[in-house]
């Protein structure tokens, strides 16, 4: 451990004369804040037509990885694609299925989802990763509740994704807004507060807020009505949280929309017309990502954008007509330093390229001492 402490300190010393990158404020440039959830990474090439339609530009997509797909060069497909057609991507990182229940995460998925992610390319300075989802519901975190378990988790995962890259974006899990008090959930607001007790920073250290603005009960109220689980929700989130942290954060809407299960496509398409002209108009919203783009079958058709003969309903050209120019900061890393991540070898891990500097290789040793030494101290 001494060892490892004076390597780190080494190469701190070392790196003291670099630029330091962080996040910029995504609404400090041109913003399209259209979006759309995704399941899978080939979803890119619809989800763009339809968050930046004919005239937009850089729209957002949010989508989930799972601790078991780590694949490389998968991925780095996923995030050239993204560049390549101008989306802006949201990760949301998850655990595996573990029978009717999301398995608990831990500190060691945290260590291997920064060096993962932190390794490839994104196609923008920010790279925006949420840190699980819906965890005031049993089913998502191991089959019980504990505000005190996530806010640890949460208060981890800002370190140690920050130690491996200032430009990572932490944004908490969303919410299940409509969840009540009871053996398998928490209501919100007793949740964020217990949450706080457990660290009193917590709110301070996030990067932005995430929020399930689901248009409740059953996904179908109207989008002139307000509350906190309503299609504003996010509104009572922040003025709840002003009560433990005065800091400005801004909103990814990550998950919203109705269900045709009792509304026709045609009210569907009125009520975004009317939610993105009269409610989700506050100057801090970044990202609207509605669920969902193709559902394809099971429980979540009711939600889908497509129909299942791949058609777009008819509430999809709502979303598309609010598309407008964004323009994010660009990611200017190096070609030389990027991995080699061809598909010619899938099967090989990429050597550092020969035109790769001696401190690139460095800085790479030092942020895995990192890694190693945040273990230790968890």
């Amino acid at each position: 451990m001494y060892i490892i402490t004076l390597l780190l300190a080494f190469f701190a010393f070392f790196f003291t004369s670099d630029s330091i990158f962080a996040i910029y404020d995504p609404l400090s440039v041109p913003n399209n804040k259209v979006g759309i959830h995704i399941l899978f990474p080939d979803e890119v090439d619809p989800a763009s037509s339809l968050v930046n339609g004919e005239t937009g530009d850089w729209g957002y997509v949010t989508i989930p990885i799972q601790a078991g797909d780590r694949d490389r060069i998968k991925w780095q497909n996923f995030f050239d694609k993204c560049k390549e057609k101008r989306v802006i991507p949201i990760v949301r990182v998850a655990t595996f299925p573990e029978g009717s229940n999301w398995a608990v995460p831990n500190n060691y998925d945290l260590v291997d989802f920064a060096n993962f992610l932190g390794d490839l390319r994104w196609p923008i300075e920010n790279r925006y990763v949420i840190i699980f989802n819906e965890v005031n519901r049993s089913d998502e975190y191991g089959g019980y509740v504990s505000p005190e378990s996530y806010s640890d988790i949460l208060n981890n995962a800002i370190d140690i994704f920050k130690d491996k890259s200032q430009d990572f974006f932490i944004l908490p899990a969303g919410l299940d807004n409509a969840a009540s008090n009871s053996k398998t959930s928490l209501n919100w607001r007793l949740y964020l507060e217990r949450m706080y007790l457990r660290h009193p920073d917590i709110f301070d250290k996030i990067d932005g807020w995430t929020s399930h603005a689901y248009p409740n009960p059953e996904f179908s109220s109207r989008p002139d009505i307000s509350g906190s689980n309503k299609i504003d929700s996010y509104r009572s989130d922040l003025k709840f949280i002003h009560h433990f942290s005065t800091k400005k954060l801004p909103v990814f809407i990550t998950e919203t929309g109705w269900s045709d299960e009792y509304l026709s496509e045609r009210q569907i398409a009125l009520y975004y017309q009317y939610v993105f002209t009269h409610q989700w108009t506050d100057d801090n919203i970044v990202a609207i990502t509605p669920f969902l783009l193709n559902a394809q079958d099971g429980p979540f058709t009711k939600f889908s954008f497509k129909a299942s003969d791949n058609t777009y309903k008819e509430f999809a050209i709502s979303l598309t007509s609010f598309s407008n120019k964004g323009e994010p900061k660009l990611n200017q890393a190096i070609e030389s330093t990027e991995p080699n991540l061809s598909l010619s070898t899938p099967s090989a891990v990429p050597a550092p390229s020969t035109r790769e500097n001696s401190k690139t290789i460095l800085k790479k040793l030092y942020n895995s001492f990192q890694s190693i030494l945040k273990l230790f101290s968890l």
